[in-house]
């Protein structure tokens, strides 16, 4: 017998308990009823909501590629003197080539291992490497190149045209793995073109026209004729130190033997266009002395100008 009794609070009620968590709609729902909201985002539309945060995280993504770029283009020049970089540019460029052969970078510049393969080169802004322009410009023709412009600290005013000498900015810059080659220019304060491609075990390679030769090989191989490629670097040698650094009297002598040169052969190494007349047109062109020139110079500076290979050096020069 209980010790006392209590009136019930309610009568007898029933409680309606949930069966699950969560209700949907039915996804077999006909399609009469796909006009309504509830049904929009379940025959293949995507919430606005979900788009933006799609667009946010490609956005971020695509900043992390660039962030990543920047930092493994830095890394390639943190362990030489030319650390201290204030400003960057890049470019590509495509087009066709009029060099034949065919070249391996495997050969010459090592296994790939992954990481871009880039070459390193200083400059200085006083004295603009035309012929390395030019070869750059092949370069991208033939290869997808990575193209990047710097200004050492040692350098205090730059003119803009040198630091979009390489072109625009690539689009797919941020992605380093896209491209086979880096090309990467740094405007510095030093005596003479330097270029290094392995920054950590190589020594620098001096003066503009080692530079092009190391360039060239990229693009086609040298004439397997020890004469022909004797005659290559001899015009090479003739350019950079007697035209472009000669006196007065020594390139009215190299020019005199241009004229000669090219009465007997269209190119100045034979029936092909070659390294030689790359560094000889941009001597010239530097120089200023194209206009002055003789008639089978004037002939050849016109044939360079219609194969489309000089216009970087050309606007350097504008």
């Amino acid at each position: 017998m209980p010790m006392y009794q209590v009136k019930p609070v309610s009568g007898d009620m029933e409680v309606d308990l949930p069966t699950c968590m969560y209700k949907l709609p039915s996804f077999h729902a006909s399609h009469g009823s796909s006009g309504s909201p509830e049904h929009a985002l379940q025959n293949g539309e995507v919430d606005p909501a979900v788009k933006a945060l799609e667009a946010r995280q490609d956005e971020i993504m695509r900043k992390l590629y660039e962030l990543k770029a920047a930092v493994e283009g830095l890394a390639k020049t943190v362990t030489t003197p030319d650390a201290d970089l204030d400003l960057t540019v890049s470019s590509s460029l495509s087009s066709s080539t009029t060099f034949k052969g065919t070249t391996d970078l495997d050969a010459l510049l090592g296994k790939d291992l992954g990481a871009l393969r880039d070459i390193v080169i200083n400059a200085n802004p006083a004295q603009p490497p035309l012929t390395l322009l030019v070869l750059h410009s092949l370069l991208c023709q033939r290869y997808r190149v990575l193209s990047t412009v710097h200004v050492h600290s040692s350098v205090t005013d730059v003119p803009p045209q040198l630091l979009s000498c390489l072109g625009p900015r690539h689009a797919d810059s941020y992605a380093r793995h896209m491209f086979q080659l880096g090309f990467t220019l740094i405007w510095k304060d030093v005596p003479k073109v330097q270029m290094k491609f392995s920054v950590q075990n190589m020594c620098p390679i001096e003066g503009e026209a080692n530079v092009a030769r190391f360039l060239f090989k990229l693009l086609a191989p040298y004439p397997s004729d020890p004469a022909a490629a004797t005659l290559v670097d001899s015009w090479l040698d003739t350019a950079f130190f007697q035209l472009a650094e000669g006196s007065a009297k020594e390139r009215a002598a190299v020019l005199r033997a241009l004229n000669s040169a090219l009465g007997r052969n269209p190119w100045l190494s034979g029936p092909e266009f070659s390294l030689a007349d790359v560094a000889c047109y941009c001597c010239v062109l530097q120089t200023g002395s194209a206009a002055s020139t003789p008639a089978n110079v004037q002939r050849w500076i016109k044939s360079c100008d219609n194969l489309g290979h000089f216009g970087p050096a050309k606007r350097l020069l504008q």
